[in-house]
């Protein structure tokens, strides 16, 4: 039987879990998810739980932070001008808002705190510093 390798593009089920069993993402009732495994275009430690399975295969694998979405970084954590806020914009904590960096790429941000100079922003993902498990299901190797 055909065993997955780098290289492979894959189709997926998965269910991801913090380790309190609560669920923050899943692929049940939408189609798998596909990617090239070792591509990089998943997490470090869901990339490498798929070499050596099979179709129809099953695993559960708990993820680091490290090989996950990373550490959380204070670094991450800036104050924004007011002043650079669309008058009109009524900010709430709690709040997501997308921010360009210098390159132009999108940065997802929470809005953590409102003071009266500037807004602190939060970029880490909302992930980060989490230990992560995953349920996967090899659907099909392409």
């Amino acid at each position: 039987m055909q065993k997955v390798k780098d290289g492979d593009v894959v189709r997926v089920h998965y269910t991801g879990k913090l380790v309190s069993g609560e669920q923050f993402d899943s692929s049940a009732g939408r189609e798998p998810l596909e990617f090239t495994v070792g591509a990089g275009q998943m997490i470090r430690g869901f990339d490498a739980a798929l070499p050596g399975m099979s179709i129809g295969d099953k695993k559960t694998v708990n993820i680091t932070a490290e090989e996950g979405y990373g550490e959380r970084s204070e670094e991450a954590v800036i104050a924004f001008p007011k002043e650079n806020v669309p008058a009109d914009m009524k900010l709430e904590v709690g709040m997501q808002l997308t921010l360009s960096n210098q390159e132009g790429y999108p940065v997802p941000v929470v809005v953590k705190e409102i003071k009266d100079e500037v807004i602190v922003l939060d970029a880490n993902h909302f992930l980060a510093g989490q230990e992560l498990v995953f349920d996967i299901e090899l659907v099909e190797i392409i």
